[in-house]
């Protein structure tokens, strides 16, 4: 079981920027993909953005043209780069990553934009 481990949330002013960081225990370049979601109390998980093995990118239209997503297969570690932040993106940012027979998750960094 791959383990990830989620970083850099935090509390930053709407119009911020943060970097979220998501470590996998092996070499990243075997997942399918890897994908970042968030989710607030009483709503479903949310997607956020995906980058395959291949390294396309797609991603949701409430962050696209301020979110950011790429890898570094060097040292394991895929990255959310956050820019122009807003109060709705509020959230427990998670990674997820697709391996050949099953997915799994991180534990959740805190992201909080304050008005």
């Amino acid at each position: 079981q791959v383990q990830l481990v989620e970083s850099g949330g935090g509390l930053v002013q709407a119009g911020g920027t943060l970097r979220l960081s998501c470590a996998a225990s092996l070499t990243i370049s075997t997942f399918n993909y890897m994908a970042w979601y968030r989710q607030v109390p009483g709503k479903q998980r949310e997607w956020v953005a995906t980058i395959t093995q291949g390294g396309s990118r797609a991603y949701a239209d409430s962050v696209r043209g301020r979110f950011s997503v790429s890898r570094d297969i060097a040292r394991n570690t895929m990255y959310l780069q956050m820019s122009t932040l807003k109060p709705d993106d509020t959230g427990v940012y998670y990674c997820k990553a697709q391996g050949p027979t099953q997915d799994d998750w991180g534990q959740g960094t805190q992201v909080t934009v304050s008005s």
